[in-house]
């Protein structure tokens, strides 16, 4: 087994490396205060190409693949503290980037996927709703088909870039007999009679990403504007779950980097007692553990990147890796505020925050509790 980065993708990572110190890492503390999304920050990150990475190049994306995108996201979230933005990159990534360059026709590609991978637009999408969460196909909002346009009544909870975005890619139920092989896909552009964003949704973290509701009222969507064809919802949706669980914890692994070496400075320069607070036992073990979390999931999203990498199944890797790196991601958050004691908790140190981002990491994309149904499903059980 080969565990050794590419010299293409060393380059990959260090540009990236450069790019978010220079131009990604201010000003985070105040905006995350004002739950302020940086629009300068995404302009930045789409000039250089990062909105692109999974887009075939022909529409002006990177052509990336998993394994690559997983080395260049590690070093955005090593470099860059401003954690909401690197979710909104994510979200626009996985959940609109992804369905178009799957499963979009010719001139969808050519009017919407060109926009989105170059960052020009940002894209949203809309699948929780008030009543359905982690039982994701129990969807209330209808398309019903009239002549050549599809109309949609109802409403998206908790969608990611909603007060910000250009384009909603929409999932609804067109017939309700047919369980999830009823729902179906459709691309929304802003500013479309019926489409509105209620309001701007207040998070205990990652709030410098927008997050709105989306109402859809008599919402009249051409047919062209379906994605694949009538039923294939769970199909478009279930693929860019598979994306998203294996690339959007990326982050979270550099974020965990610079965490740890953040803990270790401070723990070598505290004194307490006549010495270092990381020559006393109870510390050095939080730092050991710190290190051998970040190292295992670096291991288990490495492989769920891999195997998508090499076009093999990645649902069971991916689940796994969701999982765990969330779920260790907010233990060495935990850890590092011990370590800083008081300090850790106070907001201008910037420790409190990482595990305030951190905590969404067991919610979105499937909560920790899904990907153990999900494991335990692909067994039979």
């Amino acid at each position: 087994m080969d565990f050794a980065w590419t010299e293409d993708q060393l380059a990959l990572k260090s540009a990236v490396l450069r790019f978010a110190e220079q131009a990604l890492d201010y000003d985070v503390t105040e905006r995350d205060k004002k739950a302020e999304f940086s629009r300068d920050g995404w302009t930045r990150c789409a000039e250089f190409g990062i909105q692109g990475l999974p887009a075939p190049a022909e529409f002006g994306g990177g052509g990336s693949d998993a394994l690559s995108i997983v080395c260049a996201l590690e070093g955005l979230g090593y470099a860059c503290r401003d954690n909401g933005l690197l979710f909104s990159l994510n979200a626009h990534m996985w959940s609109t980037v992804v369905p178009l360059m799957t499963f979009g026709t010719p001139s969808q590609k050519e009017r919407y996927l060109t926009k989105l991978a170059s960052g020009a637009w940002v894209g949203a999408h809309g699948m929780s709703e008030p009543d359905s969460g982690s039982d994701a196909y129990s969807l209330r909002t209808r398309a019903v088909k009239k002549g050549d346009r599809y109309v949609l009544n109802g409403t998206k909870m908790f969608v990611t870039n909603a007060p910000v975005a250009d384009l909603v890619i929409v999932f609804a139920t067109v017939d309700a007999s047919k369980g999830v092989g009823g729902v179906s896909g459709f691309i929304i552009e802003k500013g479309t009679p019926g489409l509105s964003v209620s309001r701007k949704i207040d998070k205990m973290g990652l709030r410098t990403s927008p997050m709105g509701e989306v109402i859809l009222e008599d919402c009249e969507v051409p047919v062209e504007n379906l994605i694949g064809k009538e039923g294939m919802g769970a199909s478009i949706f279930t693929a860019s779950m598979e994306w998203e669980r294996t690339c959007i914890l990326a982050s979270q692994l550099g974020a965990m980097q610079r965490l740890y070496e953040t803990c270790l400075r401070y723990a070598k320069d505290r004194k307490q007692f006549g010495q270092p607070i990381g020559k006393f036992q109870a510390v050095a073990n939080k730092l050991a553990e710190m290190e051998v979390r970040l190292e295992t999931a670096r291991l288990v999203l490495y492989k769920a990147a891999w195997f998508k990498s090499q076009g093999r199944h990645a649902l069971a890797a991916a689940s796994i890796a969701k999982l765990h790196v969330s779920e260790v991601c907010v233990h060495n958050c935990m850890d590092a505020i011990q370590i800083h004691g008081g300090y850790g908790y106070m907001t201008e140190f910037n420790v409190e925050r990482e595990l305030r981002d951190a905590i969404a990491g067991t919610l979105y994309s499937g909560t920790s509790e899904i990907q153990k149904v999900i494991i335990a499903g692909l067994h039979g059980l």
